[in-house]
């Protein structure tokens, strides 16, 4: 039985079929979902694609975050199915309360762009399994609104509970992809919730997983391949 993952398109959605596209790379069924329809089309999986949905009016992934088709993933994720959120994604999953913490704008208020080099720091999440702990990676990265901020307590508790997924590597200076491209707190990129099925992430593995494209590297394909072998193996 082939396996199904969803990709969710919001107005103002721009990779989509960016992560329709690394889906069938990854050797799933990639099925398109619009915010206003309910139904999930039995898919086995949720990627909620980068872009600016609804103009982020508001605060980015806020609107979003109330559309029709949210109800049912935010019940679905809790019920234990794989979700990705990817950049505008991320910010959507924290509006939702999926993943704690906010996305505020960069500090260097303006919007970045760049091949960003980050560490798997939990290898353990469904999207995480094809990667180890302590790998080293470089995914392109776009956003203005990227900064990852917590409270002091749910810092602690993400770092306690190896929730903290993915982190700019902050070493050496901060050119040619290292550094802290946005001010986020402790230099966090992506985080986990504690089941491990929902994980967010502000760079775009979409945009790398194959030669010819992105970043001429493939260090995105195993976010999708590695949910896809966490379903067949369920």
């Amino acid at each position: 039985m082939t396996t199904r993952i969803g990709v969710v398109t919001f107005p103002g959605t721009l990779d989509d079929r960016d992560s329709l596209r690394a889906v069938r790379l990854a050797g799933a069924e990639p099925v398109s979902l619009w915010h206003r329809d309910k139904d999930l089309h039995q898919v086995d999986a949720v990627v909620l694609a980068g872009g600016f949905s609804y103009g982020d009016y508001l605060r980015a992934g806020a609107i979003s975050r109330f559309s029709p088709v949210m109800e049912t993933i935010i019940e679905q994720a809790k019920a234990g199915m794989p979700v990705l959120g990817i950049c505008n994604g991320f910010q959507v999953l924290t509006e939702a309360h999926l993943l704690p913490g906010a996305m505020l704008r960069n500090n260097h208020l303006h919007f970045i762009c760049r091949d960003q080099k980050l560490r798997v720091e939990n290898a353990d999440t469904a999207w995480t399994g094809d990667y180890t702990a302590g790998q080293e990676i470089s995914v392109p990265l776009k956003n203005m609104d990227g900064r990852y901020v917590a409270d002091e307590r749910t810092l602690d508790e993400l770092e306690a509970e190896g929730r903290v997924a993915f982190r700019y590597l902050a070493h050496g200076e901060a050119v040619d992809g290292y550094g802290n491209p946005n001010g986020s707190l402790r230099d966090i990129a992506g985080i986990t919730n504690a089941a491990g099925n929902v994980v967010g992430l502000m760079p775009h593995p979409e945009h790398a997983v194959e030669p010819l494209i992105g970043t001429g590297r493939t260090d995105g394909l195993p976010f999708f391949t590695s949910v896809l072998k966490k379903l067949v193996s369920a």
